[in-house]
């Protein structure tokens, strides 16, 4: 028996801002999306055009309030193939939070609060 990773998900309040930053920050496109008949949720997947994964964005129309991420100890992680260049368009945009200097790596964090984990090409 065996599992094939298929997608993450992360609720979202606003699927506009998101969506557009997603789109900016990460180059992810819509690929599928599911709209209940009564408008009560939208469910919007995207994908990185490379791999199978994809991000599931859910947006319910009743929720006005933020997201409890408790202490966000979870997150998603990309690998950028021109290292440099995300990092000064990430930091153009106002969106990295933390950065390691020492491992190389550094966060993202999206409208919602989700952080994102940008690692540089693998030598």
């Amino acid at each position: 028996m065996g599992f094939t990773f298929l997608h993450n998900n992360f609720n979202v309040l606003d699927l506009d801002r998101s969506l557009e930053f997603y789109d900016k920050a990460l180059g992810l496109k819509e690929v599928h999306r599911i709209a209940a008949p009564d408008g009560s949720f939208v469910i919007v997947f995207l994908g990185d055009s490379r791999t199978s994964h994809q991000l599931e964005l859910t947006w319910l129309r009743d929720r006005t309030e933020p997201y409890d991420l408790g202490d966000n100890e979870f997150h998603l992680a990309v690998q950028a193939d021109d290292f440099e260049a995300a990092k000064e368009k990430h930091r153009e945009m106002g969106c990295i939070c933390y950065e390691n200097p020492q491992m190389g790596i550094y966060f993202i964090e999206d409208p919602d609060g989700y952080w994102i984990e940008i690692i540089p090409p693998r030598k």
